[in-house]
């Protein structure tokens, strides 16, 4: 792996970006994941390859099909970050920044009580449910960081599956964090009900 493949982090602690200027930031470079996290530190990641994306899209892909059957909220990709007044004042205060799960579902009601101009920019909310796959390039320990920070922004089940170790670590507010070995069967709970993820080991 060569450094081209790590995430670059530029600590930026003394910058304190407004919602519009990080809004422009991201729009003005699409093709960069742009993210910070609670420490300040700007994190420009680099392009997943084609095994990385893949199992994003899988599982990400179940989780869009449950949802288009049920209609019960919306789902988000990677693309979306999530400003949440929750996650300024939990953990970055006064940054508007905040996290861009790999897949991310609001619930329908929560969602319809945004303004229009709220939905079409980054929409200021915590999402219900948020799932990260860990791709080649990601810091275990970083990522774990990250699911604890959505735990603490308000989010109410975060799953974090980790191809690398063959296991899924599901994270719930006010619980330890449950670590299971492939194959395992992942519940959406009352959250997503009725929601199944059947995660098979990874090659």
């Amino acid at each position: 792996m060569t450094t081209l493949d790590l995430p670059l982090e530029l600590n930026l602690e003394a910058v304190h970006f407004t919602d519009e200027q990080f809004y422009q930031l991201c729009i003005h470079n699409p093709e960069m994941a742009i993210e910070q996290n609670a420490q300040g530190v700007l994190i420009v990641m680099p392009p997943v390859g084609g095994e990385s994306d893949n199992q994003e899209m899988e599982v990400g892909g179940e989780l869009y099909l449950w949802n288009k059957q049920t209609q019960l909220g919306k789902v988000f990709s990677s693309s979306t970050v999530f400003p949440t007044a929750d996650w300024q004042q939990a953990m970055v205060k006064d940054r508007p920044e905040g996290p861009s799960p790999d897949a991310a579902w609001v619930e329908l009601s929560r969602w319809e009580a945004l303004t229009p101009e709220q939905r079409r920019r980054f929409p200021p909310i915590a999402p219900d449910f948020v799932m990260e796959v860990r791709s080649s390039t990601d810091n275990l320990t970083t990522l774990r960081e990250k699911m604890q920070e959505y735990v603490a922004s308000g989010v109410r089940l975060s799953w974090l599956i980790n191809p690398q170790d063959q296991q899924a670590e599901v994270y719930r507010p006010g619980q330890e964090v449950e670590v299971r070995s492939l194959p395992t069967q992942l519940s959406g709970e009352s959250v997503l009900p009725g929601f199944i993820l059947n995660v098979s080991p990874f090659a």
